[in-house]
């Protein structure tokens, strides 16, 4: 409970106070001197570098809490096998209580050990996938078990001990990036200036920049976590219904229940939460909608009610040729 009230605590005072913040400045500028002091370290070699042998491209962002990375890995990756390529993917695992690090995904290993993003990217992309706090392990166990010939990793894009091909940054196109102080002041992992420096930004909403990219985030089903069942979002709208969602914007998800007309009682919860059977059995009888996401940590003691809604990225025209273009660049130079 501490931990949810500090969370929403932090949000407001990143993306609502506009006081609060200014006290916590000097903190802020503080972790961007360390930020760019610790980037200097590995340009000028101190901190080392590592390098595969395979084009890397990190999907990330430059702000705490969700933005859409999930969706957009998922979708690159589909892509990436559409085009003929064999993706594999490294993630670090968030969430995830292994006893030791790396960990490789297949059809036994469970959430609360490689975390929860990780089993959804997985499950949909069936990609060879490894996990762990260190990228650069992730990855050398990734190129160990599987042929990949090009690796996605989710998140990493601060971790710059391995070195990567292609930098893509991802923005919440509603909350932007808060009152634009670094941590603990505001929500921003490095400065803004390191939007320069990437080949891609792509915003999960409208965009506001002209190299700005858009994705949408779409969803209209919910599927049933005990039975399979598969129903239109619309048919919800004549009953009252509970949504939760642990992810690093709640009111996405529920805005998104919202445009096709449902009305839910909503829960947040912090991002990466465990739930526990107690958490949705207290809801009472109406149905409980949930994001895909959440659902991998709740099928153990789920119910018919209880149901999530699979969602999907969909991408600005321009970024594929794009995107491609400059991946077959990289591989020429190998």
């Amino acid at each position: 409970m501490m931990k949810k009230t500090l969370s929403r605590w932090l949000l407001d005072v990143w993306y609502k106070d506009p006081f609060i913040g200014v006290f916590l400045m000097p903190l802020g500028f503080l972790f961007s001197d360390f930020v760019r002091f610790r980037k200097f370290l590995y340009r000028i070699g101190v901190l080392k570098r590592h390098s595969l042998p395979v084009p890397v491209i990190v999907v990330g962002n430059i702000t705490v809490g969700g933005t859409g990375k999930t969706p957009l890995i998922i979708w690159l990756a589909r892509l990436l096998k559409n085009e003929g390529f064999k993706p594999g993917i490294i993630s670090r695992g968030y969430g995830g209580q292994a006893e030791s690090w790396p960990q490789w995904l297949d059809a036994d290993s469970a959430a609360e050990n490689v975390g929860d993003e990780a089993m959804l990217i997985a499950k949909q992309t069936a990609c060879p996938m490894a996990v762990g706090p260190l990228r650069v392990d992730a990855a050398k166990l990734l190129l160990q078990k599987s042929d990949c010939d090009v690796i996605l990793s989710d998140d990493g894009l601060q971790h710059y001990a391995l070195n990567r091909d292609i930098e893509i940054a991802v923005i919440d196109g509603e909350r932007r990036f808060g009152n634009s102080y670094c941590l603990p002041a505001g929500p921003l992992r490095e400065p803004i200036e390191r939007l320069q420096s990437v080949d891609f930004v792509v915003v999960n909403g409208e965009k506001s920049e002209d190299n700005e990219l858009a994705m949408q985030i779409t969803g209209n089903t919910a599927i049933n976590l005990l039975t399979g069942e598969e129903k239109p979002l619309s048919e919800f709208k004549a009953v009252d219904c509970h949504a939760l969602a642990g992810i690093g914007n709640p009111d996405r998800f529920f805005k998104l229940l919202e445009s096709f007309g449902l009305n839910c009682t909503t829960h947040s919860f912090p991002d990466h939460y465990k739930f526990q059977a107690k958490d949705i059995s207290v809801l009472g009888s109406e149905p409980v909608l949930m994001t895909e996401k959440d659902a991998v940590k709740c099928m153990a003691f789920a119910s018919d009610r209880h149901w999530y809604v699979p969602i999907a990225a969909v991408l600005e025209s321009g970024f594929v040729e794009c995107l491609l273009a400059l991946l077959a660049t990289v591989k020429a130079k190998r």
